[in-house]
């Protein structure tokens, strides 16, 4: 294996597992990101066993498990009546089974634990793409403090507004899908007497759109709530804001008590518009490609988001450890794609649909999947376990 200068736009989730990864391989990886520093910001993650797995490969399984909780179930219930419509053991039983626990972590805490095992003057901050090309002699990226720099392969970790993603296929807005979520954290304390907290729990509601998913964090001391309903427009800036906790409370006014108690915990919530694109075609062009959220954004209801970047990361920096020569790139990258694309395209459309394990249901296609093990062949399907 040769060793190549591969950059990163967007020190993610994903992309700072494709950077420990590939730079585990020999490469000199740069990763460029836009804030000026990590900042304790986003949402809360659903770490299931597929996702658990690939990062325990990446030796930084401990580091995650240390903040993370883990749900002892995955259950549904029906919004009014509170009935359990199904109940998946987790814990234990699911390491037992896919080799890997589900984990729930605060997304800060686990880019703590990737940056922890990835060199720090690797990452340049303040580094927003202006431009992006590719010549005979490598990609350049310009970048909007003045500064330019030139990579062998160049990686898209930046997201669904991804910069990599307009250079190669031209500028494209994602669609607001007409839902918004709440999300609020609570002590787990102050809602003691609802059942089941240590569960990654489900309250179906009555349209797709409206759901309440509640999850331990921080080891179990704290209870992360996400919510969504319908709404027909989003005319603010920005895609998170300060939310109302009223607006929270009347949203869900017609459900089970075990829910609106947990709402009525609730002392400060944001609210965040759901974006969407439809699933791309192809992802690679040349010696660039794109992972995550920049290929293949999703709706949350089927918890893959992170999970899908982290698979990504894995098989993608795998592809490119076969690589011999700066020739073989772009082979490598249309290979990735290719072993990537049918999988995400297929949760993608799933996570629209809001109905995965409402009534049970087989979970293994998911939570089965081994980055570290799947053919790096073409034709093998990617989705066999």
């Amino acid at each position: 294996m040769s060793s190549f200068k591969i950059g990163i736009l967007g020190a993610g989730i994903g992309g700072l597992t494709a950077a420990i990864a590939l730079h585990r391989a020999g490469h000199d990886v740069v990763v460029y990101e836009q804030s000026k520093q990590f900042l304790r910001v986003g949402a809360d993650i659903n770490l299931t066993p597929n996702a658990v797995r690939a990062l325990d490969g990446l030796g930084i399984g401990e580091a995650v498990r240390r903040t993370a909780a883990r749900p002892t179930h995955r259950i549904s219930r029906t919004w009014d009546s509170g009935e359990e419509t199904s109940r998946l053991e987790m814990g234990d039983t699911a390491e037992k089974k896919y080799g890997a626990p589900q984990l729930t972590i605060h997304r800060a805490d686990l880019l703590a634990a990737l940056a922890e095992v990835f060199p720090a003057e690797r990452v340049q901050f303040a580094k927003r793409a202006e431009t992006i090309t590719e010549g005979a002699q490598g990609i350049t990226l310009n970048f909007t403090d003045g500064t330019t720099d030139k990579v062998d392969v160049l990686i898209g970790g930046d997201g669904i507004h991804s910069a990599v993603r307009s250079a190669m296929f031209g500028k494209e807005s994602p669609r607001f899908t007409g839902v918004v979520a709440f999300r609020a954290v609570i002590p787990a304390d102050s809602v003691a007497q609802v059942p089941n907290l240590q569960a990654f729990t489900k309250w179906w509601g009555p349209n797709p759109e409206s759901q309440i998913v509640t999850f331990p964090l921080n080891c179990g001391k704290d209870i992360f709530i996400f919510a969504t309903t319908a709404q027909e427009t989003w005319h603010l800036e920005s895609w998170t804001t300060p939310g109302s906790v009223q607006e929270l409370r009347d949203s869900y006014a017609g459900f089970h008590p075990d829910a609106t108690a947990l709402l009525d915990a609730c002392d400060e919530v944001l609210k965040t518009a759901l974006y969407e694109r439809d699933p791309l075609p192809h992802w690679s062009k040349g010696r660039m490609t794109l992972l995550g959220d920049a290929s293949h954004p999703m709706m949350p209801f089927m918890a893959q988001g992170a999970g899908m970047a982290i698979e990504d990361a894995v098989v993608l920096a795998r592809c490119l450890e076969k690589v011999a020569t700066i020739d073989g790139i772009a082979e490598a990258l249309q290979t990735y794609q290719e072993l990537r694309l049918e999988r995400t395209s297929k949760i993608q459309i799933g996570s629209r649909g809001n109905n995965w394990l409402r009534e049970g249901g087989n979970a293994d296609w998911v939570y089965g999947y081994d980055a570290w093990s799947v053919p790096l062949e073409v034709e093998t399907d990617a989705e066999t376990v």
